[in-house]
């Protein structure tokens, strides 16, 4: 029984990590940016969050993006760039 014990320990490590894997691959795949029509719409950017905003500044085929990208004393610092649009336009 001795022997058993590494074994079935390894598989049940091997399960855990296979389970918190998919989860995270998950999560990861269901991650969309909101969407907004106006830049006034965006009330409170936190770090990193990404919000697409329709607003029609951005050449044909794009649409802007703006990204918490900073953390400063004012706030989080907004950074925004015009991206290829993804899917059928809402």
């Amino acid at each position: 029984m001795a022997s058993m014990r590494p074994l079935k320990l390894t598989m049940i490590g091997m399960g855990l990590g296979l389970v918190c894997g998919l989860t995270l691959l998950g999560s990861a795949t269901n991650v969309r940016a909101e969407q907004v029509s106006s830049e006034r719409d965006i009330v409170d950017l936190r770090l990193g969050q990404r919000i697409l905003v329709d607003d029609g500044t951005c050449p044909t085929g794009q649409i802007k993006e703006v990204t918490g990208a900073q953390l400063s004393s004012a706030g989080v610092v907004r950074r925004i760039t015009c991206v290829s649009r993804q899917g059928a336009r809402r």
